[in-house]
């Protein structure tokens, strides 16, 4: 016999918290827990299904499509430690200097006759000054001159002069990870604290750009972390939320942490979807090695965003790929914004 009671009692509680955030509410600590802690195959269908609906209701059937050039490779003074460009670790990376401005806008006009309708310069390193940062901002002017492609930069923690003088070239959107919650960042990073990060999220909002800043799970947070996490992001009021799983990396500290499992890589996704109802949920690096097979779930989970092509040191998936999976599950690929 079926033990119908734990079942009925888990679909209460899932369509009850989605009642409470398409009116308006916000879920509790205890529930977010809750959502992470499901493993019963059909709990976490039904809290997939929910995620998705809370996708349609706020976002409607649209999924958008972002790539990025990894315009300056390796060399970081900053210790984060899942990172294999940093100068702390030996890797296998390929590291060189600022790309040109023609390296970088061939990319962009790539990437846009693929289908991508956002593209990122990104760069290693804790900032950016002098000639790379002038080289940079003509790179940005060059993205933005591509009729239809929205132009977004990650070249780390800048001034309020520099995110204007950004803005004024063109940029759209600025990208800036604060990587963990803010009780795990220690754990992670020691050479520069989080509040430097958080202000740098606030210097490029007061310069009206728009802000993508998510993070990295499988750092070894807890539950609650996880769910820390997203409250600081809500809290940010950022507009999209980048999520990556650890990729580990052979020569940095995590190199040999596991991978996380599929099933809680889109328990996660969904509790973000939770959280932050309103928000583009991009789905970026790590995804191919952690979602693996079930990566088209990532949409049912409530993602309504994808990162394709590569990464910065990592292979990525084929955009035909996510295309076509995208198309087969019955939702569109945003074009413009």
């Amino acid at each position: 016999m079926l033990k119908t009671k734990n079942i009925s009692e888990n679909y209460a509680f899932i369509h009850d918290i989605t009642e409470k955030v398409i009116g308006g509410g916000d879920i509790l600590p205890a529930e977010a827990e809750r959502v992470l802690m499901l493993h019963r195959q059909s709990d976490i269908m039904v809290l997939l299904s929910h995620a998705n609906m809370l996708r349609e209701h706020f976002h409607g059937k649209n999924i958008s499509l972002c790539a990025i050039v990894n315009a300056r490779s390796g060399k970081c003074s900053e210790d984060c430690s899942f990172c294999a460009q940093s100068a702390y670790y030996t890797t296998s990376i390929k590291t060189y200097p600022l790309l040109q401005k023609k390296n970088i806008t061939d990319a962009a006009r790539k990437a846009f006759c693929s289908g991508v309708h956002r593209f990122s310069i990104v760069t290693s390193g804790k900032g950016m000054s002098g000639k790379d940062f002038d080289r940079t901002c003509e790179a940005v002017d060059g993205i933005a001159a591509i009729d239809g492609l929205l132009s977004c930069a990650s070249v780390g923690i800048l001034s309020k002069e520099q995110f204007a003088r950004l803005r004024s070239c063109g940029l759209k959107r600025y990208h800036h990870n604060i990587e963990t919650a803010r009780s795990h960042f220690p754990k992670i990073c020691s050479t520069h604290a989080f509040d430097e990060r958080i202000k740098t999220i606030r210097y490029a909002q007061e310069e009206g750009l728009e802000v993508c800043c998510g993070a990295i799970l499988g750092l070894g947070e807890t539950y609650q972390q996880r769910f820390e996490l997203a409250l600081t992001l809500r809290e940010l009021d950022v507009d999209s939320i980048p999520l990556n799983f650890l990729n580990p990396i052979a020569g940095t500290p995590l190199a040999d942490r596991p991978l996380m499992e599929p099933v809680e890589a889109l328990k996660s996704i969904a509790l973000f979807r939770f959280v932050l109802p309103d928000k583009e949920i991009r789905i970026c690096g790590g995804r191919e090695v952690t979602l693996r097979s079930l990566q088209p779930l990532m949409y049912l989970a409530g993602a309504n965003g994808v990162m394709v092509g590569n990464y910065l040191t990592t292979e990525g998936r084929n955009i035909n790929t996510d295309s076509k999976e995208i198309e087969g599950l019955g939702l569109s690929i945003t074009r413009t914004r």
